[in-house]
């Protein structure tokens, strides 16, 4: 399963681009603006996580970094809408492109080993109440 940012991200970068033109042209030397919407475009287009049954491959811009679900102690949900991983030495991975309504196809794709937050537990019976079930 792959998590990655929507392609539509990059209109408001194709904007920037449009925005900072004059500004470039200004004077000699300023076209190195252009860095800064090509930056963005890089990160749109490298960021992503990639889950499977065997572990999860996390891509940033800069780096990439596997994970084996062995390794994984428990998800941390944040704020806005963030989600990272708690790793067997307390380290915290945060899973671009991941939030918090990708939890479910998350779980299915570790295989059970991230539990799924939206499956409904089974209702057990509340001590001291009576079954309405009778055997006669």
């Amino acid at each position: 399963m792959v998590f990655q940012l929507p392609r539509v991200a990059l209109l408001p970068i194709a904007l920037l681009t449009l925005c900072v033109t004059p500004v470039a042209f200004g004077a000699p030397g300023l076209q190195v603006i252009y860095l800064v919407p090509l930056a963005l475009v890089w990160v749109v287009l490298r960021a992503r996580t990639v889950a499977g049954s065997d572990g999860v491959v996390v891509r940033t811009a800069l780096r990439s970094r596997r994970i084996e679900w062995s390794q994984v102690t428990s998800l941390q949900l944040g704020r806005p809408n963030k989600v990272s991983l708690v790793l067997n030495g307390g380290e915290r991975l945060t899973l671009p492109a991941v939030r918090l309504g990708d939890l479910p196809a998350l779980a299915k794709a570790s295989g059970g080993v991230v539990p799924d937050p939206s499956a409904t537990a089974e209702k057990t019976p509340e001590p001291g109440v009576a079954s309405t079930d009778t055997d006669e």
